[in-house]
């Protein structure tokens, strides 16, 4: 897949982004998790959200993703044809085929179907859209050559990973989400999980995934990892705005 050339323009763009929760068990109580939010991320640049616990990383990544609606503010994701788009006003459909096309997340955890093989998980991306330019054999093939590279064992390739330890899961996720590139990466501490050589492999796959052009927001908690592959850090700190 070719990355659409987006150079000098903002691949995420938000703007006075605030999230409040509502503690319904707690009298309708609202906790004010991040307000009045700013950030701009480039093609080729990686981010990295750094702050206490606490602080929102991981609820800026979620709104970029659309898995949390803003309470305000705007989240300005570009498509493939180039456009931003608004998370904070778009419908299901669409955040689905920002995700399909332009998004791609790396969560702290693995959430899949049960009982469908790990290779049919990693290589789902590429044919979930339903183009014809790949059957399914040539993206179990893709998918098994992520697996080999993040040291799965073939002989698990055609288990579920519901079933698998917590590094193997973190290395599914992170084929999951390599596998088909997207000009937007979110990474929730990638390599948490990971023993020397597998964070090793991870971060000559974002080092990579920057120098193709991908922008990369992520929260990295390793700081030898955050410098091998950071290019600017946004320091988060209580309802204070970022640049």
């Amino acid at each position: 897949m070719t990355l659409q050339n987006t150079e000098k323009k903002p691949m995420l763009q938000m703007n006075n982004l605030s999230k409040q929760f509502k503690l319904h068990l707690q009298h309708s109580t609202e906790l004010t998790v991040l307000q009045d939010f700013n950030l701009s991320l480039n093609p080729g640049e990686c981010v990295r959200l750094s702050g206490p616990s606490g602080m929102g990383k991981s609820t800026v990544l979620k709104l970029a993703y659309g898995n949390y609606r803003a309470s305000s503010g705007e989240i300005l994701v570009r498509n493939k044809e180039g456009q931003l788009l608004d998370m904070t006003q778009a419908s299901a459909r669409t955040v689905l085929h920002l995700r399909s096309h332009s998004i791609a997340y790396v969560s702290q955890f693995l959430r899949v179907i049960p009982r469908v093989a790990a290779i049919d998980i990693v290589a789902e991306p590429l044919l979930e859209s339903g183009s014809a330019s790949i059957s399914p054999e040539q993206a179990r093939e893709e998918a098994a050559r992520w697996l080999t590279r993040l040291r799965i064992p073939e002989s698990l390739w055609q288990l579920p990973p519901a079933t698998f330890s917590g590094g193997e899961q973190q290395r599914i996720n992170l084929a999951r989400s390599f596998i088909k590139p997207r000009p937007l990466l979110l990474l929730d501490e990638p390599t948490a999980s990971l023993d020397p050589s597998n964070t090793q492999t991870v971060i000559d796959m974002i080092v990579q995934a920057r120098n193709k052009g991908i922008a990369i927001l992520g929260i990295f908690h390793d700081d030898a990892v955050a410098q091998k592959v950071v290019n600017r850090t946004v320091v988060m700190r209580p309802f204070n705005s970022n640049l």
